[in-house]
């Protein structure tokens, strides 16, 4: 459906890199995540897929168009939600929808089965202004407006970013209903736990692509086995394992440490160091690990 092929763009003349050498390959039906934290190339990318931003250098595909020659026929297949609430703060809920589908010679009532399931959700706000929306009605607005026109593409650029827990939830079980309805979705997020979420998902920093797979699969090619280390005194302890020489990596997680250690490493010696060390508490266990956890060892590995 979607093909990125050694896609690269910088900006401030070339001095800035966003993108480097990407390539990707989104199969029809998918619902796909690009995950990587603030300034990695997501919002980039996505610009160039919308054919909003032209790439200094490489092709992408949509569907068998060219997103330079064919970026007319691309507009009217795809429907895209940028990051930042882009909606006419002024107009209402219903007014907006019909603006959106007026500029695609469509209309409500044509496509309204599509979007019915979010739309039921703020008719009852319809003549409300959008400005004056809460932020989880923005975000089914929006969305709303990406699909009046019945896309092939959905494409959402950090959707979920600012919002609630329970307005997070229940955006992804409308993704999930609407990927059901044949809509190939592609979501950006730097919410690793969203990550599991997805079919498919493709990890990006610094705008290299990292990994490309799906998440279990990401997950289960962990390098080495995992430990959560736990001690009242962190910090300090962050300080002793770092100089450790068996340590391969540590990282603060929540109230413990993440930490990968040579295969030859004795835990009841390290325990027992620990406890003369004053670590009195110390808690050292096996643990399988996250999206994150195998995101940050991907970023170590490539630096």
């Amino acid at each position: 459906m979607i093909t990125f092929s050694n896609i690269k763009k910088t900006y401030l003349k070339g001095t800035v890199l966003a993108l480097d050498d990407v390539s990707l390959d989104i199969n029809k039906g998918q619902l796909f995540g690009l995950i990587g934290p603030d300034g990695a190339g997501k919002t980039t990318l996505f610009r160039i897929l919308t054919t909003l931003l032209l790439p200094d250098s490489g092709t992408a595909i949509v569907n068998g168009l060219d997103i330079i020659t064919d970026y007319k026929k691309i507009r009217d297949s795809i429907g895209y939600m940028p990051g930042k609430f882009s909606l006419y703060q002024d107009l209402s809920v219903e007014e907006n929808l019909h603006f959106f589908a007026t500029i695609f010679n469509t209309t409500i009532e044509e496509n309204y089965e599509l979007i019915k399931d979010i739309y039921i959700q703020i008719e009852p706000f319809k003549n409300r202004r959008a400005g004056k929306l809460s932020g989880g009605m923005k975000q089914k607005l929006a969305l709303c407006c990406a699909l009046i026109h019945n896309p092939e593409i959905l494409i959402l650029d950090e959707p979920t970013t600012g919002v609630d827990a329970v307005s997070r939830k229940e955006f992804w079980e409308m993704l999930k209903r609407l990927k059901l309805k044949g809509l190939t979705i592609l979501v950006s997020t730097p919410y690793m736990d969203e990550a599991n979420l997805c079919d498919q998902i493709a990890l990006i920093q610094n705008g290299k692509i990292l990994s490309v797979d799906e998440p279990h699969k990401i997950v289960s090619n962990f390098d080495g086995k995992l430990y959560s280390v736990k001690s009242a005194k962190i910090f300090q302890l962050m300080t002793l394992l770092k100089s450790y020489p068996d340590l391969k990596s540590c990282f603060a997680f929540g109230d413990a440490l993440h930490a990968t250690f040579l295969e030859t490493t004795n835990y009841e010696e390290l325990a027992q160091n620990l406890l003369k060390k004053g670590f009195e508490d110390i808690e050292i266990k096996e643990i399988t690990p996250s999206i994150e956890d195998c995101f940050i060892q991907l970023v170590n590995s490539n630096k």
